[in-house]
């Protein structure tokens, strides 16, 4: 079936089939490989994407539910010109990744947690990822960026 929505900010179509998955479709339909799917079992967080600005697991949603939706990857976080979203410089300028397998998902939400929380302690932050595993780190630099992610995006309101 052909679905309509838009993906990062541009309207797509893509012909899906009723099992299809969303992480399939943005990696292998679409071409965005910013996803990541480490465990296929809904449990790492890698393949976090917002749906209508809410963070979801999308190795679990069926494609077939998108019609109308507005998708956001971590492809479109960035603003068209290249700047880093303020949670994606915080990453970076916090060495919040090692081997950034896991970042993408986390980034995305970390992004959602700082809208609904503007300020968090380093314990709400640490929570606020919790669906999301690191395999490389302790954690540690992670809910620092976290936090002053959230600061940047208070700052950038």
């Amino acid at each position: 079936m052909l679905i309509h929505f838009t993906l990062n900010a541009k309207p797509v179509a893509v012909d899906v089939a009723p099992h299809d998955l969303l992480a399939d479709v943005v990696r292998e339909k679409l071409g965005l490989t910013g996803t990541h799917v480490g465990c296929d079992t809904s449990q790492c967080g890698a393949c976090v994407v917002h749906i209508d600005g809410r963070s979801v697991k999308s190795c679990s949603t069926l494609a077939v539910t998108l019609e109308g939706a507005n998708v956001t990857t971590i492809e479109g976080l960035a603003s068209p010109s290249g700047q880093l979203h303020p949670m994606q410089q915080a990453f970076h300028e916090q060495h919040g990744l090692q081997c950034g397998f896991c970042t993408p998902g986390m980034v995305m939400s970390a992004v959602d947690f700082a809208t609904r929380n503007p300020n968090p302690t380093a314990a709400e932050a640490a929570a606020g990822i919790e669906g999301n595993f690191c395999r490389c780190t302790g954690y540690q630099n992670i809910v620092k960026s976290v936090i002053a992610g959230a600061a940047a995006m208070r700052a950038a309101k």
